[in-house]
């Protein structure tokens, strides 16, 4: 008996070519949109993108400490930039809670700083502001906030701004005896004449 001729071989190399050539034709088209994005950007748009992250800093022998100022306390190292400050203010007869990240901080800009600690959470917007020298990040919050409740326990905190590091705090009750000062201070109220 004789079999009649296969043509199976010539035919799968005619569809291998066909195939290949449509793939590559296909992949020449475009190359993805990523790589044309980034080729287009020009140095002044450059400009507007966010400064690299920060290290989160080593805080193993950071404390708390009275500032020279009345109503603020500063962390840190003792003898180093300090890394916080917490501060009572007033502003029209209401007390708030400033807080300071000492970190540069791009012109302008606004995130959130997370606060973890003491069986509280918390996250409240923070600004770049301008302090004539550099901009970091503040904020200010009514000291009636129960978001500050975070500072009022015996345990550390950990304090993280988006691209300026997290800051573990240590424990002290510093914090926590400037969060309930300010809550307690009623501001003084000008006697009728």
């Amino acid at each position: 008996m004789m079999s009649a001729p296969s043509f199976a071989l010539g035919d799968r190399a005619v569809k291998c070519v066909f195939v290949t050539g449509l793939l590559l034709a296909i992949t020449a088209c475009k190359p993805p949109a990523t790589d044309d994005y980034v080729e287009r950007v020009t140095l002044s748009e450059a400009d507007g993108l966010a400064s690299m992250p920060i290290d989160s800093p080593d805080t193993e022998d950071a404390v708390w400490v009275e500032s020279d100022r009345a109503g603020r306390i500063l962390y840190g190292e003792p003898g180093g930039t300090p890394l916080m400050a917490l501060a009572c203010t007033e502003e029209a007869g209401k007390r708030f809670v400033h807080i300071t990240r000492f970190a540069k901080a791009d012109p302008d800009a606004q995130a959130l700083i997370a606060l973890i600690g003491n069986g509280h959470t918390a996250r409240l917007p923070i600004d770049a502001a301008w302090n004539g020298r550099v901009w970091l990040w503040e904020g200010n919050y009514p000291a009636s906030s129960l978001d500050l409740n975070v500072f009022t326990g015996p345990r550390r905190i950990e304090a993280t701004v988006p691209g300026a590091g997290s800051v573990i705090l240590n424990p002290s009750p510093r914090p926590a005896q400037l969060v309930e000062a300010c809550r307690r201070q009623v501001p003084e109220t000008p006697s009728p004449a």
